[in-house]
């Protein structure tokens, strides 16, 4: 089982890395959601994901996460085949968290790059859309 510290790693570029390894078999669990980061105008990506937020009907979806760990595990679903058996099966060894949650980060592979650009976290992205609010 690999642990990822999810701490200043870019969320498409971690996304697409897990679940690479999760189709190939490999039991997953990253902590510190909370703390990994969308680069770009933070202005500009608020106002995409409220966009996802206010479009479609309450009563029928579609239904977005409103959580960081939630939006980090809907981000890797989407690069995995979740409707197959096979895609399911990955997904079902994935695990997100925010913090630590008591799991031993010693051992835990670092998945940070250099930041030379404007970014927001996920956390301050949840209390925008969905009201979320940090420990």
């Amino acid at each position: 089982m690999a642990v990822i510290d999810g701490t200043n790693a870019v969320l498409g570029r971690l996304a697409a890395a897990v679940a690479e390894r999760l189709q190939k078999g490999e039991e997953i669990t990253i902590v510190n959601a909370e703390k990994v980061i969308i680069t770009g105008n933070p202005k500009m990506i608020k106002t995409r994901w409220l966009e996802k937020y206010t479009t479609g009907n309450p009563h029928h979806g579609p239904w977005w996460p409103k959580r960081p760990d939630l939006m980090l595990h809907r981000s890797i679903r989407g690069m995995v085949p979740y409707k197959k058996k096979s895609g399911r099966d990955a997904m079902g060894k994935l695990k997100v968290f925010i913090g630590t949650n008591n799991v031993d980060t010693s051992k835990a592979e670092k998945m940070t790059r250099e930041i030379r650009t404007n970014f927001i976290t996920l956390g301050e992205l949840a209390t925008v859309v969905g009201g979320w609010k940090s420990e």
